[in-house]
């Protein structure tokens, strides 16, 4: 079964797979993404990605998602908005937005880049990729292999995967 690729719609969560972690942005429209990334004293240690938890902070930016995803996939990923009503699109863009150049506290357990992401579409602070949450993390819909669902390219190409759940 081939399941259909939405885009990206203002205020939706942008997961991107990155090799060992997940990194997470909210999409604002017109390609752009608002995401933490590290500061710029932990780039020119040559800190990159998730590990700018070196310092415990982060910068809020907003860039391209192809820049930021880069050659790595990403996927809408609004795995919440069942449990947690999500707010309106416009209000999640602007503060998004407000939010942009601000320095901000960064914990890989308590303030990371999914806690950022869920705050500001649900004004709570969620993350699956701590704790003991396995299914979430490792099962279905995580990027593992048996991963069903919208996964785009860096390059902004729409693919469709084949339903396979492994055994």
């Amino acid at each position: 079964i081939l399941v259909p690729v939405p885009l990206p719609k203002p205020g939706d969560l942008i997961e991107i797979f990155r090799f060992g972690y997940e990194h997470w942005a909210i999409y604002v429209g017109n390609g752009y993404v608002v995401h933490p990334a590290p500061t710029p004293e932990a780039a020119r240690g040559g800190v990159s990605g998730f590990s700018s938890v070196v310092g415990n902070r982060a910068i809020v930016k907003k860039e391209l998602l192809s820049m930021v995803a880069g050659r790595d996939k990403y996927r809408v990923n609004n795995k919440n908005d069942k449990k947690y009503n999500p707010l309106p699109p416009n209000k999640i863009v602007q503060q998004a937005e407000k939010m942009v150049g601000k320095e901000v506290p960064y914990s890989l357990t308590s303030d990371n880049c999914e806690h950022f992401v869920t705050k500001l579409r649900h004004g709570v602070s969620l993350s699956g990729q701590v704790g003991p949450q396995p299914v979430e993390q490792w099962g279905p819909g995580a990027g593992d292999p048996g991963h069903v669902g919208p996964i785009f390219s860096a390059q902004g190409q729409q693919e469709t995967h084949e339903l396979s759940w492994a055994s």
